[in-house]
């Protein structure tokens, strides 16, 4: 493991460097200045919460996705409603589910701390934190690009919008990512986040009762774990080392045991460019890795607020 690491942090580091236009002012040396101590601030915090709870690492990494498929990363999903607006943390792909706040909570206060001000934002939290969970969870080491502002509003209304529910055919999964920049390969390498983590019964309980692209073993023992009414808050793995940061999620696609639909979409077994990347990755864990670092940062490029626009929050849940 030590040595696959050490051969891909310059591959790593060269896909940093390819980055879209809209993120031209973000870098990964942002704070090396102004906070040298902010990024290793960060990383305790996020060492502690995984240690602690693993599933806590797939929380966060779902936090930075969240946010930046909902108006690009801007720490939105992280404010809560005002009389002014209505946040996107009730919006249906989030409410009930998405979590880690305290730990967010935590780290900009050690942040803060660390750098005597408030100086590193809660979208540029958000992206390191999901890096580092990814990171402690065995997954690769990416260099975060770093510079992003907080947004002074959020709408449930565009996390309904444009976050993809668990029940999105293959089309619709595409189209949905490519409407924020990103194409098929993104699409499989960053659904391969769910090799970390745990579903509830209601994201899933469709696909076991009701696919028939389904391994049957695999559905019965799901049944056992979310009725067919009942149960929905029920969690059951993602795949099955949900505290690794593996390929596993793509051996499982080729078994047919992929636990939500939208998963396995992604795998059908007829030959599609989706298939081909999919038995690619399920057997080339440092292509994955390499390819997913580029994806995340791809990912976390979705129109950041830079420069003077937005703000740095003085506390990640409301604005200054």
């Amino acid at each position: 493991m030590a040595s696959l690491r050490s051969f891909l942090v310059c591959i790593i580091v060269l896909a940093a460097i390819v980055i879209t236009p809209s993120s031209a002012q973000l870098s990964a040396g942002f704070y090396n200045k102004v906070c040298p101590q902010a990024l290793p601030a960060i990383r305790k915090i996020v060492r502690q919460a995984v240690r602690n709870e693993p599933r806590m690492g797939a929380s966060l990494l779902r936090l930075h996705f969240h946010d930046c498929f909902v108006n690009g990363c801007d720490g939105s999903v992280l404010l809560d409603d005002t009389s002014t607006f209505t946040g996107e943390k009730t919006a249906g792909p989030n409410a009930g589910s998405i979590r880690g706040f305290q730990v967010i909570d935590q780290i900009k206060a050690a942040v803060d701390k660390a750098c005597k001000g408030s100086v590193v934002s809660c979208a540029d939290i958000l992206a390191v934190a999901a890096r580092d969970s990814v990171y402690l969870l065995g997954g690769p080491e990416y260099n975060v690009q770093l510079g992003r502002r907080d947004a002074t509003t959020a709408s449930t209304n565009d996390a309904n919008r444009n976050l993809p529910p668990p029940f999105f055919s293959f089309s619709q999964l595409l189209s949905n990512f490519q409407s924020h920049g990103l194409d098929l390969k993104d699409l499989v390498l960053l659904s391969a986040a769910h090799t970390i983590g745990l579903a509830r019964c209601t994201t899933f309980r469709d696909r076991i009762y009701n696919d028939t692209n389904i391994n049957a073993k695999f559905a019965a023992s799901a049944k056992r774990n979310c009725p067919s009414n009942g149960g929905d808050n029920n969690l059951q793995p993602l795949d099955a080392t949900t505290k690794k940061f593996d390929t596993v999620y793509f051996s499982s696609l080729l078994k047919s045991k992929g636990l939500l639909h939208s998963d396995q979409e992604l795998f059908k077994g007829d030959g599609s460019d989706s298939d081909k990347l999919v038995q690619h990755y399920s057997v080339s864990p440092s292509d994955f890795w390499k390819d997913f670092s580029a994806s995340m940062i791809k990912m976390g490029n979705i129109k950041p607020l830079t420069g003077n626009a937005g703000e740095v929050r003085l506390n990640c849940r409301k604005i200054n």
